[in-house]
C-alpha cells in the first residue's frame, strides 16, 4: 500500500532545484514572509542539525544562534515560501541529528562540526 501511495506522491512532487546538502552543512534559507499587504524575503542562516521524512513531509531544521540565544527553525523542503537555499559551508559530522549542539554555544558549537573545503569534497568524489 505504501508503494502505491509514494507513487502518487512522485506525479505531485514539485521541482525544487536546491543544492544537495545534508546534516552538518552551514545553509542560507531565504524565506518569503507576508507582513499585512507587504511580502518581503528573509534570509536564515544556520547549520542543518536534522533532516526528516520524505516525500512531500519532508522537512529540515536548521540552527542558529543570535545574541546569545539559540534558534531553531524547521522548514518544510517543498514550501512554496522558500525561495531559495544556499549552500554556505560543507560539514563533516558523525550523526545523523545534531541536538548535542543544543549544549554548547558560539565557537565551541562550531568547533564540533569539522569544516569541508571545496576542493577537498572533490577529490573524493
Amino acid at each position: 500500500m505504501s508503494g502505491l501511495i509514494h507513487d502518487i506522491e512522485k506525479l505531485y512532487l514539485p521541482e525544487k532545484q536546491y543544492p544537495d546538502f545534508k546534516v552538518g552543512d552551514t545553509v542560507r534559507v531565504h524565506y518569503r514572509i507576508v507582513e499585512g499587504e507587504k511580502e518581503r524575503v528573509q534570509p536564515f542562516e544556520g547549520i542543518v542539525i536534522r533532516i526528516k521524512g520524505s516525500g512531500m513531509g519532508k522537512t529540515f531544521t536548521v540552527r542558529k544562534e543570535s545574541y546569545g540565544v539559540g534558534i531553531e527553525r524547521t522548514f518544510p523542503f517543498y514550501s512554496p515560501s522558500i525561495e531559495k537555499i544556499e549552500l554556505i559551508k560543507y560539514g563533516k559530522v558523525r550523526r545523523s541529528k545534531l541536538y548535542f549542539l543544543r549544549k554548547y554555544k558560539g565557537k565551541e558549537a562550531v568547533g564540533k562540526i569539522r569544516e569541508i573545503k571545496p576542493w577537498e569534497l572533490k577529490k573524493k568524489a
